[in-house]
């Protein structure tokens, strides 16, 4: 039963219609007002609510379904839908209690409603609607609906597709941001906070709470909760959050574990909307902790309240207006705008606060997600979204709940400011255990790395490299492109940051007249540096400077640095850097546009390298799912329920490809000498024979393949030996027309539980493993997807025409790979496909061998889905 937020940011419960339901729903349409029951029933006469109520809560069918909003015990809405005699199509009707119109809950039933049908192969859900009622022809605009003009009568047919379009998922995701940012206003902005648990003496986690709220400057009010004290560091304190006579927003917890959920039923009852839970022994302990989490959230549920934790740091908003510290970490940055900071570690919470201190960069938001039991990045990515104080986000992630969910949200974050992150235990990945090739180097860092680039998320190496990365990123303008002067006062400095700009994907062009980099010498006064630096800027020809001083007891520090910061600040539309080397208490920030200061060059050009890269992919256009009009969905699923789970023949192989349009090579699989013969002399020489075992992984090593079989004679040779490598008497073979010539690729499908399927491609036959030249990316798989795919292999000349040879179809590579996509996306089963070799010739492409493994595939977490954690 998913949980959902309202437009206003209120928790209900979307959920199917139980038997159970029959008083509540008499009752939501005996309720209904004159205009209502017209709006509905088209009539102001008395509402058929017997009639209405048995159609509701008949017993499920293939035909009908419904869903009721359920607000703690209340339904305020219900939905359902009946096919029609098109199967295709299914009528729809809506209901929404009158005091609660305006806030969601129609879109909300509405967009389950028709998830599910999409489920049943129903594309269509249709209603008639009079023309006077716009609120529903207002939710259904928002669902991609046609309205046609209203006919005589006044009513108007809508139509809700129930496969969505970008378009309509973009607005989708717009309503959740906004109901998104409602919800966590208690949160982030709480008129009152109450900590329950303040101890009377320092040291202990609530007290340090406490005195965090009040010298940090919170602007609301501030109350202790504990049984034992009037007053405690100078706030007042109380036995219960009840008995707080003015109400409170917000509750930190900091009781022992078993009492966290009697504290939030308590804080619940009494109108708090959000808690922060500081207390350890949760989920992270074992089964028993896991327990008492899922009732600490069942208590929230029970009374609209969002979660963060438990086991977690506290939050931070540096928001002037509201300056909360709802935390125990200590040394807290004082800038207020700038990076915004969620971080499933405590210790690595502290590590990023402690360095944003130290080096001066604004922190607009802090949050130490814990366990997330209930708030997690992509709850807080949907508020920062819009929120004007953040910049850049900045991610310390372990685990992922919903990465379908990460991608589409992080990847509307990015586009308008830049999103960072650090995923933690890369070192536990592995491989995984696959018998494919695409299966084999699917590792699940595979899976991250295809996941933040498809979501345009910056991945840094580790907490350094985030951080510098984020002081470039939140003071300094986007580079234009990669183009990158290095000028200086120390050779040596200039030669590595070259070297390590080079390899951080910047260029270091030839500028005419004072060269790059520029080595003004030792001897170099401040107004030449400072001089030098005007000059390239002005020449308007590189993206980016970074300016790198070292200091000597012959030279001016101090006028140095002034100079650099004054040249910054003359051209605050080109991002720029500083090494400071030697330089004893080198500030973090030089001239009024804070250009950052590094210790090292390298520092430096990387954090410029990933801003290049970052700009690059902001200003490409995110690319479209092509429609396959030609794919048959329909025999593809038949084909994959009729088949046994494991390794699948040829025939049911190449069968599914087809339904895909992929082009397989003409393949006859036979069993007996005899038989190969005949097969061989229909296709015509030369012919190769292969093993058709399809529990085969290298064919050619186990003696299955035999190439270039020019008569009947060659062909039933090779079948004897291959029957020998095989140790059977009349093995099955497949027999293929021998094509030669195009460049040998592979292509490929690995499904993924958690993450999705991938689609694989790279240099095929036998350099698959030897040179591990491939890429992956995760569905859906659109047109600039397709091409980067290719384009990002070390052997892509090959395919372009290399010393001579004639350019690749490159057009047909990529429709199977787009192809591949679909086929993905629509059959999760296919846990491991492999096309190898993949032949692309000059005008055409053919898979020639195929691996294609069928397993059952469990409920998966949508990416679309607006549920909360349950």
């Amino acid at each position: 039963m998913p949980d959902m937020l309202t437009a206003d940011g209120h928790i209900i419960t979307i959920r199917p219609i139980e038997p159970g339901d029959a008083e509540a729903l008499a009752y939501l349409y005996q309720d209904m007002g004159d205009r209502s029951r017209y709006m509905r029933f088209f009539s102001y006469g008395k509402a058929p609510v017997d009639d209405e109520v048995s159609r509701l809560t008949r017993q499920p069918g293939p035909d009908h379904y419904g869903v009721v909003a359920d607000d703690r015990g209340q339904l305020v809405g219900v939905a359902s839908y009946e096919r029609l005699s098109d199967p295709s199509k299914a009528d729809f009707a809506v209901v929404v209690a009158d005091e609660w119109q305006g806030r969601g809950v129609g879109t909300l039933m509405l967009e389950q409603l028709a998830e599910f049908a999409h489920t049943q192969n129903i594309a269509e859900l249709v209603g008639d609607v009079l023309r006077a009622n716009g609120p529903m022809l207002q939710i259904a605009a928002g669902l991609a609906a046609q309205t046609p003009p209203a006919t005589m009568d006044g009513q108007t047919t809508v139509r809700i597709p129930t496969k969505l379009d970008e378009a309509t998922l973009a607005a989708q995701d717009a309503r959740e941001r906004l109901a998104e940012r409602h919800s966590l206003q208690p949160l982030f902005a709480p008129r009152s906070v109450a900590v329950a648990g303040a101890g009377r003496a320092s040291g202990g986690i609530g007290h340090e709470v406490l005195t965090n709220l009040t010298s940090h400057g919170f602007t609301g009010h501030v109350y202790a909760v504990n049984p034992h004290a009037t007053q405690i560091a100078g706030v007042p304190c109380y036995p219960s959050v009840s008995a707080i006579p003015d109400g409170v927003d917000l509750v930190v917890v900091a009781v022992p574990a078993e009492l966290v959920a009697s504290v939030l039923d308590d804080a619940g009852a009494a109108g708090a909307r959000a808690a922060v839970i500081l207390t350890a022994g949760f989920g992270e302990v074992g089964a028993s902790g896991a327990e008492m989490q899922q009732e600490v959230l069942r208590a929230a549920r029970r009374h609209g309240m969002r979660l963060i934790g438990p086991n977690c740091l506290g939050i931070l908003n540096s928001d002037p207006q509201v300056r909360l510290a709802a935390t125990f970490a200590a040394d807290l940055p004082t800038e207020a705008n700038g990076l915004a900071v969620a971080a499933q570690s405590g210790a690595v919470g502290i590590a990023l606060l402690d360095h944003a201190r130290r080096t001066g960069l604004g922190v607009s938001t802090f949050v130490s997600l814990g366990n997330k039991a209930d708030v997690s990045g992509n709850d807080l990515l949907s508020y920062w979204f819009d929120d004007p104080a953040t910049q850049a986000v900045a991610l310390y992630l372990e685990s992922f709940g919903n990465p379908r969910k990460f991608a589409r949200v992080a990847r509307a974050v990015a586009r308008r400011k830049p999103v960072l992150a650090v995923k933690g235990g890369r070192s536990d990945g592995g491989q995984r255990a696959g018998a494919s090739h695409t299966a084999a180097a699917a590792s699940s860092e595979v899976a991250v790395d295809s996941l933040f680039a498809q979501a345009g998320v910056i991945r840094a190496d580790g907490l350094g490299e985030l951080l510098d990365v984020a002081r470039i990123l939140v003071d300094q303008p986007l580079p234009g492109g990669n183009r990158v002067a290095l000028v200086g006062n120390a050779g040596g400095l200039n030669v590595l940051a070259a070297d390590a700009a080079e390899a951080s994907g910047l260029k270091v062009p030839r500028i005419a007249g004072p060269g790059n980099p520029l080595d003004l010498g030792a001897g170099a006064t401040p107004v030449a540096l400072g001089d030098a630096l005007r000059r390239i800027a002005a020449d308007g020809e590189v993206d980016a400077i970074v300016a790198i001083f070292g200091a000597t007891r012959s030279n001016d520090p101090q006028a140095a640095m002034a100079e650099i910061g004054c040249a910054a600040d003359e051209f605050p539309e080109l991002p720029m850097a500083a090494v400071l080397v030697g330089v004893p208490e080198a500030p973090p920030y030089l001239g009024k546009r804070r250009i950052p200061v590094y210790d090292l060059p390298e520092q430096a050009t990387r954090a410029l390298g990933h801003a290049a890269r970052y700009a690059q992919w902001r200003q490409e256009p995110l690319g479209t799912v092509p429609v396959l009009a030609d794919v048959d969905t329909a025999q593809a699923r038949f084909l994959v329920e009729q088949a046994e789970p494991g390794w699948q023949p040829w025939d049911t192989a190449a069968g599914i490809l087809g339904c895909y349009g992929i082009p397989v090579l003409p393949t006859r699989m036979v069993t007996g000498l005899d038989d190969a013969v005949a097969a061989a002399t229909r296709l015509g020489y030369p012919v190769v024979l292969k093993a058709a075992d399809p529990d085969l992984v290298h064919k050619t090593e186990t003696g299955g393949v035999r190439l270039n079989l020019r008569d009947a004679a060659a062909v039933a040779s090779a079948y004897q030996a291959i029957a020998a490598a095989l140790q059977q008497d009349s093995p099955a073979v497949l027999v293929q027309r021998m094509r030669g010539g195009g460049v040998e690729m592979t292509a490929g499908v690995v499904h993924d539980q958690l993450f999705g399927s991938l689609v694989m491609t790279g240099l095929g036959g036998i350099y698959t493993e030897l040179l591990a030249d491939r890429t992956f990316q995760l569905v859906p798989v659109t047109d600039r997807d397709a091409t980067a795919m290719w384009q990002r292999l070390r052997a892509a000349r090959l395919l372009t025409g290399y010393r001579g040879s004639s350019a690749s179809d490159i057009t047909s590579l990529e429709n199977v790979l787009l192809r591949l996509g679909r086929l993905a996306e629509d059959l999760p089963e296919v846990a491991e496909l492999d096309l190898n070799p993949l032949l692309v010739f000059p005008n055409g492409v053919c898979a020639v061998d195929i691996k294609l493994r069928l397993a059952p595939a469990g409920p998966e977490p949508s990416a679309t889905a607006r549920t909360l954690r349950t």
